[in-house]
């Protein structure tokens, strides 16, 4: 259902708003998600006579993450149009998962009249201070005090996107502002080139790398465009590949020296710990891919990162490389063939018995898991992009679930927000609209934006949404359990989220075995709508 490209229509924009539509739109944004309100009405103005598609979502929130997903999916920022106040506040969870995640949002929001700003006067949707709202959760959070200020503010934010880390930013509008005429001719600049590492830089870690008994390569969100330069390196080192969950999928998972997203793992961690050189390209080395407060390093560190402020953090390097990861680990590589790799080429060997050592680890719950995610991944394409949502079945996957393509695994561990899966799939879907999109989610978090599934049935999307339903907050239930904590407030009572899913126009399933699922799985990607499909852990079929 996408909006025609429509020559005729008019160019030459006469408001503030309709303006700063059709400068998006030079910038090539292509798609708006948002939803109308009384003060940003002049931006519709401008989605009407753009190229630029307006998707409507159910909850502000879900038009953050739907532009997060997007952005997720392609690499272009995602953008969303909302109002003033609460549409901003039912954002901010969103643009602070992208902010943790390095994903370029861009939120366009309508503030209230100049005059009245910082006044409390109880202007409609008032917020004395919209600003610091969404400061610490963006690149830079601005409030517009004339119109000639937006093609700035819209070319930092693209520099934001595409030459440095990318974060969110919010733009904030004052209603007379966005209806206030302007003359037009607002051009599109182009942002800066990203920084390239020094040669001298690259000749510390090709040295050192080449001179490591034990290296291991650790790939993050940042080395999502080096996959291949990584994987090359990584053979002539004979080093192991650890991913991120943002990196899973940069070197292919069935690479016999890739260890995939297997921090969560105690085998994997026990691995990463008899390294002697570690180079991470891109990577926070995060809590949250490891479930450890610390993740445990004994190697010398080299870092590749375009954030000069991951150098010195609680894993500080001792090669900083500044720069982009693509060409830095290609120079690395170059330099890094001038010398004798003293690698003891048993890697590969080692690996395999790690791994087995994984499976060996796995509890009652995470074995259905993996069943159930061998046989996802079986029906599959290799380029399906998968939502994953903060449930217990992605975490198993980060271990588990075989990514062979960049780009085609997200898990937003960073903030950890419960609900963003289905936005995020819709998004995604939205922006690849011929490539297999798909959700897997908890019935905890669907519960949190379940309301998306009226705009993934009106825009017909054919997003196969996997529901692994256990009837409560598991994770939280199995921490009070642990700790003889009562299980307080993490056993709700559910809907028949199949009668739900049917009342929103959408197709279900409630498979029976694992053939059943997988068949579901193969009629979703076909259908004219989403399809929920509901898997109950405990199921006699995934015992």
């Amino acid at each position: 259902m996408s909006k025609p490209k429509n020559p005729d229509k008019q160019r030459n924009p006469q408001t503030c708003g309709e303006a700063l539509m059709h400068l998006l739109e030079g910038y090539g944004v292509d798609t708006v998600f948002g939803i109308p309100g009384e003060h940003t009405l002049e931006l519709y103005r401008g989605i009407e006579t753009s190229n630029v598609r307006h998707v409507l979502v159910r909850h502000e929130g879900g038009a953050g993450f739907m532009a997060d997903g997007y952005a997720r999916a392609t690499g272009r920022p995602g953008v969303c149009t909302l109002i003033t106040g609460p549409g901003v506040t039912n954002a901010a969870t969103p643009l602070a998962q992208a902010y943790a995640d390095s994903v370029p949002v861009l939120l366009i929001s309508s503030a209230n009249r100049s005059e009245s700003l910082g006044k409390g006067w109880g202007c409609l949707h008032e917020i004395t201070d919209q600003r610091a709202v969404t400061a610490p959760l963006t690149a830079f959070s601005h409030m517009v005090t004339s119109p000639e200020e937006l093609p700035e503010l819209i070319a930092q934010a693209f520099a934001v996107f595409y030459s440095r880390r990318p974060r969110p930013v919010h733009i904030s509008i004052p209603i007379d502002l966005l209806g206030a005429p302007v003359k037009g001719g607002w051009q599109v600049r182009t942002p800066p080139p990203k920084p390239v590492a020094s040669a001298a830089v690259v000749a510390d870690a090709a040295k050192m790398l080449a001179d490591a008994e034990r290296p291991v390569l650790m790939v993050g969100g940042g080395a999502q465009e080096c996959g291949d330069s990584v994987r090359k390196l990584a053979e002539y080192l004979d080093s192991a590949v650890v991913s991120s969950n943002a990196g899973k999928g940069v070197v292919p998972e069935r690479h016999p020296l890739s260890l995939g997203g297997g921090m969560i793992t105690k085998a994997v961690r026990d691995y990463v710990e008899t390294a002697d050189v570690m180079m991470s390209i891109g990577c926070e080395i995060s809590e949250t891919d490891s479930f450890e407060d610390y993740l445990t390093i004994n190697a010398k560190l080299i870092r590749i990162d375009i954030d000069s402020s991951k150098f010195n953090d609680i894993y500080p390097a001792d090669v900083a490389v500044l720069g982009d990861a693509k060409p830095a680990v290609e120079a690395i590589l170059r330099k890094a063939r001038d010398y004798p790799v003293v690698a003891n080429k048993a890697t590969a060997a080692n690996l395999a018995a790690v791994r087995d050592r994984q499976n060996a680890d796995f509890t009652n719950v995470e074995q259905q898991h993996k069943k159930l995610l061998l046989k996802l991944r079986s029906v599959l394409p290799p380029d399906t992009v998968i939502m994953g949502d903060i449930a217990q079945l992605v975490y198993s996957g980060s271990a588990m679930m075989p990514v062979n393509q960049p780009r085609t695994w997200f898990y937003p561990a960073g903030l950890g927000t419960l609900g963003c899966a289905l936005p995020g799939a819709i998004g995604a879907k939205i922006a690849c609209p011929d490539r297999p999109v798909v959700a897997l989610l908890g019935d905890g978090g669907f519960l949190f934006t379940i309301q998306e599934l009226a705009t993934a049935a009106e825009e017909e999307l054919a997003i196969p949404i996997i529901l692994w339903n256990n009837n409560s907050l598991a994770m939280i239930r199995d921490g009070m359990i642990k700790r003889g904590i009562p299980e307080i407030g993490v056993n709700p009572k559910n809907p028949d989220f199949i009668k739900v899913a049917e009342g929103f126009g959408c197709s279900t399933a409630r498979p029976h075995d694992l053939d059943s699922f997988a068949e579901a799985v193969a009629c979703a990607l076909g259908a004219r709508a989403p399809t929920v499909i509901e898997v109950m852990e405990g199921a006699d079929w995934l015992l």
